[in-house]
Protein backbone atom coordinates (compact mmCIF):
# COMPACT_ATOMS: atom_id res chain seq x y z
CA UNK A 1 0.00 0.00 0.00
CA UNK A 2 1.32 3.48 -1.27
CA UNK A 3 1.56 6.16 1.44
CA UNK A 4 0.03 9.75 -0.16
CA UNK A 5 3.23 11.97 -0.66
CA UNK A 6 3.12 14.96 2.79
CA UNK A 7 2.91 18.32 2.12
CA UNK A 8 3.65 20.94 4.20
CA UNK A 9 1.19 24.15 5.35
CA UNK A 10 2.98 26.72 6.68
CA UNK A 11 1.89 28.35 9.88
CA UNK A 12 3.73 30.65 12.02
CA UNK A 13 4.82 28.25 14.37
CA UNK A 14 6.27 26.07 11.86
CA UNK A 15 4.89 23.50 9.51
CA UNK A 16 1.87 20.88 9.48
CA UNK A 17 2.21 18.08 7.05
CA UNK A 18 -0.86 16.91 4.96
CA UNK A 19 -1.41 14.22 3.21
CA UNK A 20 -1.37 15.28 -0.52
CA UNK A 21 -4.54 12.50 -0.97
CA UNK A 22 -7.49 13.19 0.70
CA UNK A 23 -10.84 11.86 0.71
CA UNK A 24 -13.59 13.93 0.77
CA UNK A 25 -17.45 13.13 1.96
CA UNK A 26 -19.75 16.52 0.06
CA UNK A 27 -22.82 15.00 -0.60
CA UNK A 28 -22.78 11.75 1.40
CA UNK A 29 -25.14 11.95 4.89
CA UNK A 30 -24.74 11.36 8.14
CA UNK A 31 -26.11 7.54 8.26
CA UNK A 32 -24.46 6.98 4.84
CA UNK A 33 -20.89 8.56 5.60
CA UNK A 34 -19.36 6.03 8.24
CA UNK A 35 -19.29 3.48 5.19
CA UNK A 36 -17.29 4.98 2.99
CA UNK A 37 -14.86 6.70 5.45
CA UNK A 38 -14.25 3.50 6.99
CA UNK A 39 -13.44 1.81 3.62
CA UNK A 40 -11.57 4.90 2.96
CA UNK A 41 -9.34 4.35 5.88
CA UNK A 42 -9.27 0.52 5.26
CA UNK A 43 -7.48 1.50 1.74
CA UNK A 44 -4.98 3.67 3.24
CA UNK A 45 -6.10 6.77 3.25
CA UNK A 46 -5.58 9.24 6.02
CA UNK A 47 -7.01 12.67 5.25
CA UNK A 48 -10.78 13.28 5.59
CA UNK A 49 -12.18 16.09 4.04
CA UNK A 50 -15.52 17.33 5.97
CA UNK A 51 -17.88 20.51 6.65
CA UNK A 52 -20.77 21.70 9.03
CA UNK A 53 -22.98 22.07 5.98
CA UNK A 54 -22.26 18.64 5.06
CA UNK A 55 -24.62 17.53 7.67
CA UNK A 56 -22.28 14.57 8.30
CA UNK A 57 -19.49 15.41 10.97
CA UNK A 58 -20.99 13.19 13.48
CA UNK A 59 -20.99 10.32 10.99
CA UNK A 60 -17.08 10.71 9.79
CA UNK A 61 -16.09 10.98 13.70
CA UNK A 62 -18.26 7.64 14.44
CA UNK A 63 -16.27 6.34 11.36
CA UNK A 64 -13.20 7.57 13.04
CA UNK A 65 -14.19 6.07 16.56
CA UNK A 66 -14.43 3.09 15.51
CA UNK A 67 -10.82 2.69 13.10
CA UNK A 68 -8.29 1.03 14.37
CA UNK A 69 -6.29 3.89 13.00
CA UNK A 70 -4.43 6.02 15.48
CA UNK A 71 -6.38 9.42 15.61
CA UNK A 72 -2.61 11.28 15.53
CA UNK A 73 -2.22 9.34 11.79
CA UNK A 74 -5.68 10.80 10.09
CA UNK A 75 -5.71 14.49 8.93
CA UNK A 76 -9.31 16.02 9.41
CA UNK A 77 -10.13 18.97 7.79
CA UNK A 78 -13.85 21.03 8.43
CA UNK A 79 -15.24 24.08 7.76
CA UNK A 80 -16.49 27.31 9.01
CA UNK A 81 -20.26 27.63 7.54
CA UNK A 82 -21.55 31.06 5.69
CA UNK A 83 -24.09 31.87 8.81
CA UNK A 84 -21.10 31.49 11.51
CA UNK A 85 -19.20 33.62 9.57
CA UNK A 86 -17.75 37.16 12.02
CA UNK A 87 -16.34 37.19 15.30
CA UNK A 88 -14.27 35.24 17.49
CA UNK A 89 -17.35 33.86 20.10
CA UNK A 90 -19.41 32.90 16.61
CA UNK A 91 -16.22 30.97 14.67
CA UNK A 92 -15.06 28.80 18.23
CA UNK A 93 -18.98 28.09 18.45
CA UNK A 94 -18.71 26.65 15.47
CA UNK A 95 -15.54 25.07 15.81
CA UNK A 96 -15.84 23.73 19.01
CA UNK A 97 -19.52 22.68 17.82
CA UNK A 98 -17.74 20.91 14.67
CA UNK A 99 -15.06 19.05 17.06
CA UNK A 100 -18.37 17.50 19.22
CA UNK A 101 -19.69 16.18 16.16
CA UNK A 102 -16.37 14.88 15.38
CA UNK A 103 -15.81 13.38 18.54
CA UNK A 104 -12.29 15.64 18.52
CA UNK A 105 -10.07 17.53 20.49
CA UNK A 106 -8.61 19.48 17.86
CA UNK A 107 -9.26 19.93 14.35
CA UNK A 108 -5.79 19.12 12.07
CA UNK A 109 -7.36 22.15 9.78
CA UNK A 110 -10.06 24.24 9.90
CA UNK A 111 -11.36 26.30 6.85
CA UNK A 112 -13.63 29.41 5.45
CA UNK A 113 -16.02 28.09 3.18
CA UNK A 114 -16.66 30.74 1.18
CA UNK A 115 -15.06 34.40 0.80
CA UNK A 116 -18.94 35.85 0.68
CA UNK A 117 -17.51 39.68 -0.51
CA UNK A 118 -21.00 41.17 -0.26
CA UNK A 119 -21.13 40.00 3.38
CA UNK A 120 -17.63 41.23 3.96
CA UNK A 121 -17.07 39.37 7.00
CA UNK A 122 -14.25 37.17 5.73
CA UNK A 123 -11.57 39.34 7.28
CA UNK A 124 -12.90 39.28 10.26
CA UNK A 125 -13.47 35.74 10.16
CA UNK A 126 -9.80 34.98 8.98
CA UNK A 127 -8.59 37.02 12.33
CA UNK A 128 -10.84 34.99 14.60
CA UNK A 129 -9.22 31.39 12.94
CA UNK A 130 -5.79 33.15 13.51
CA UNK A 131 -7.33 33.60 17.49
CA UNK A 132 -8.53 29.89 17.58
CA UNK A 133 -5.40 27.90 16.10
CA UNK A 134 -2.98 29.97 18.72
CA UNK A 135 -5.84 28.40 21.11
CA UNK A 136 -5.44 25.08 20.23
CA UNK A 137 -8.49 24.25 18.51
CA UNK A 138 -6.73 23.43 15.36
CA UNK A 139 -3.47 22.95 14.08
CA UNK A 140 -3.44 25.15 10.60
CA UNK A 141 -6.40 27.30 9.10
CA UNK A 142 -6.94 27.97 5.68
CA UNK A 143 -9.42 28.74 3.06
CA UNK A 144 -11.95 27.62 0.36
CA UNK A 145 -13.03 29.08 -2.29
CA UNK A 146 -11.19 32.53 -2.30
CA UNK A 147 -9.83 34.59 -5.70
CA UNK A 148 -6.98 36.04 -5.30
CA UNK A 149 -8.29 38.97 -4.58
CA UNK A 150 -9.84 37.97 -1.24
CA UNK A 151 -6.43 36.62 -0.35
CA UNK A 152 -4.31 39.54 -1.06
CA UNK A 153 -7.07 41.37 1.29
CA UNK A 154 -6.32 39.14 4.10
CA UNK A 155 -2.58 39.49 3.89
CA UNK A 156 -2.53 43.34 3.70
CA UNK A 157 -5.22 43.06 6.70
CA UNK A 158 -3.56 40.69 8.61
CA UNK A 159 -0.39 40.55 7.60
CA UNK A 160 -1.08 36.47 7.34
CA UNK A 161 -1.29 34.25 4.04
CA UNK A 162 -3.92 31.44 4.64
CA UNK A 163 -2.23 28.25 4.42
CA UNK A 164 -4.36 26.80 1.91
CA UNK A 165 -6.85 27.73 -0.62
CA UNK A 166 -9.15 24.61 -1.07
CA UNK A 167 -11.26 25.57 -4.89
CA UNK A 168 -12.86 23.87 -7.76
CA UNK A 169 -10.30 22.80 -9.78
CA UNK A 170 -9.99 19.69 -12.16
CA UNK A 171 -8.47 19.65 -16.27
CA UNK A 172 -11.53 21.34 -17.48
CA UNK A 173 -11.03 24.16 -14.61
CA UNK A 174 -6.96 23.86 -14.03
CA UNK A 175 -6.74 27.54 -12.68
CA UNK A 176 -3.44 27.92 -13.28
CA UNK A 177 -3.62 31.88 -12.64
CA UNK A 178 -4.27 31.17 -9.10
CA UNK A 179 -2.77 28.11 -8.94
CA UNK A 180 0.81 30.40 -9.30
CA UNK A 181 -0.02 33.10 -6.66
CA UNK A 182 -0.65 30.41 -4.32
CA UNK A 183 2.86 29.16 -4.99
CA UNK A 184 4.65 32.40 -5.35
CA UNK A 185 2.75 33.37 -1.68
CA UNK A 186 3.25 29.92 -0.17
CA UNK A 187 -0.40 28.80 0.09
CA UNK A 188 -0.77 25.04 -0.81
CA UNK A 189 -3.81 24.26 -3.68
CA UNK A 190 -5.96 22.00 -2.38
CA UNK A 191 -8.68 20.72 -5.37
CA UNK A 192 -12.68 20.19 -5.00
CA UNK A 193 -14.59 18.74 -7.69
CA UNK A 194 -11.47 16.80 -8.86
CA UNK A 195 -12.21 14.71 -11.69
CA UNK A 196 -15.40 16.61 -12.99
CA UNK A 197 -18.05 15.81 -11.32
CA UNK A 198 -21.13 16.02 -13.82
CA UNK A 199 -18.98 17.50 -16.86
CA UNK A 200 -17.95 14.08 -19.08
CA UNK A 201 -14.57 14.78 -18.14
CA UNK A 202 -13.76 11.45 -17.74
CA UNK A 203 -15.36 10.83 -20.97
CA UNK A 204 -12.99 13.13 -22.78
CA UNK A 205 -10.74 11.56 -25.43
CA UNK A 206 -7.42 12.73 -24.16
CA UNK A 207 -8.19 11.53 -20.61
CA UNK A 208 -9.20 8.12 -22.20
CA UNK A 209 -5.80 8.01 -24.15
CA UNK A 210 -3.27 8.79 -21.11
CA UNK A 211 -5.30 5.62 -19.44
CA UNK A 212 -4.97 3.39 -21.62
CA UNK A 213 -1.51 4.70 -22.21
CA UNK A 214 -1.05 3.16 -18.52
CA UNK A 215 -3.24 0.61 -18.03
CA UNK A 216 -5.00 2.89 -15.69
CA UNK A 217 -8.97 3.86 -15.02
CA UNK A 218 -9.47 7.92 -16.11
CA UNK A 219 -10.48 8.42 -12.63
CA UNK A 220 -6.88 7.14 -11.88
CA UNK A 221 -5.22 9.71 -14.60
CA UNK A 222 -6.84 12.55 -13.48
CA UNK A 223 -6.02 11.64 -10.06
CA UNK A 224 -2.65 11.31 -11.01
CA UNK A 225 -2.36 14.86 -12.96
CA UNK A 226 -3.45 16.29 -9.35
CA UNK A 227 -0.81 14.93 -7.81
CA UNK A 228 1.83 15.30 -10.50
CA UNK A 229 0.86 19.27 -10.61
CA UNK A 230 1.29 19.35 -6.88
CA UNK A 231 -2.37 19.70 -6.18
CA UNK A 232 -3.96 18.26 -2.73
CA UNK A 233 -7.15 16.61 -4.07
CA UNK A 234 -10.10 14.89 -1.94
CA UNK A 235 -12.01 12.59 -4.24
CA UNK A 236 -15.10 11.36 -3.53
CA UNK A 237 -17.26 8.00 -3.84
CA UNK A 238 -18.97 6.08 -1.78
CA UNK A 239 -18.60 2.19 -3.66
CA UNK A 240 -15.83 0.68 -2.24
CA UNK A 241 -13.82 -0.72 -4.80
CA UNK A 242 -13.80 3.05 -6.40
CA UNK A 243 -12.51 4.33 -3.15
CA UNK A 244 -9.18 1.58 -3.32
CA UNK A 245 -9.22 2.62 -7.24
CA UNK A 246 -8.60 6.31 -6.38
CA UNK A 247 -6.23 5.55 -3.68
CA UNK A 248 -3.68 3.48 -6.36
CA UNK A 249 -3.66 6.64 -8.37
CA UNK A 250 -0.65 7.09 -5.87
CA UNK A 251 0.88 4.36 -7.70
CA UNK A 252 0.38 6.16 -11.40
CA UNK A 253 3.42 8.39 -12.73
CA UNK A 254 2.71 10.33 -15.44
CA UNK A 255 5.10 11.77 -18.41
CA UNK A 256 5.61 15.59 -19.13
CA UNK A 257 3.67 15.10 -22.32
CA UNK A 258 0.89 13.26 -20.01
CA UNK A 259 0.70 16.18 -18.09
CA UNK A 260 1.02 18.99 -20.75
CA UNK A 261 -2.06 16.60 -22.48
CA UNK A 262 -3.96 17.03 -19.50
CA UNK A 263 -3.78 20.31 -18.73
CA UNK A 264 -4.38 21.51 -22.29
CA UNK A 265 -8.24 20.58 -21.45
CA UNK A 266 -8.41 24.21 -19.87
CA UNK A 267 -11.39 25.77 -20.78
CA UNK A 268 -12.80 28.03 -17.59
CA UNK A 269 -15.57 25.29 -16.89
CA UNK A 270 -16.72 25.87 -13.65
CA UNK A 271 -19.19 23.48 -12.00
CA UNK A 272 -20.03 25.04 -9.05
CA UNK A 273 -20.73 29.08 -7.93
CA UNK A 274 -18.71 31.62 -8.39
CA UNK A 275 -16.93 32.44 -5.60
CA UNK A 276 -17.34 36.63 -5.55
CA UNK A 277 -21.05 36.07 -6.18
CA UNK A 278 -22.26 32.63 -3.58
CA UNK A 279 -23.11 34.06 -0.50
CA UNK A 280 -25.90 31.36 0.46
CA UNK A 281 -27.19 31.37 4.13
CA UNK A 282 -25.15 34.24 4.62
CA UNK A 283 -24.79 35.79 8.09
CA UNK A 284 -28.29 37.80 9.06
CA UNK A 285 -29.79 36.50 5.81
Amino acid sequence: MTASPLTPLTTPSGTVSIPQLGFGVFQVDDDGVVAPVTAALEAGYRHIDTAKVYGNEAGVGRALADSPVAREDVFVTTKLWNADQGDHGTARAALTGSLERLGLEQADLYLIHWPMPSVDRYVQSWQALRTLRDEGLTRAIGVCNFDIEHLQRLHDETGEWPAINQVELHPYLAQAELRAFHEEHGIVTEAWAPIGQGSGLLDDEVIAQVAAKHGITPAQAVIAWHLAIGNVVIPKSVTPSRIVENHASLDVRLDEDDVAAISGLDRGGRIGPVPADFAYDAPGS
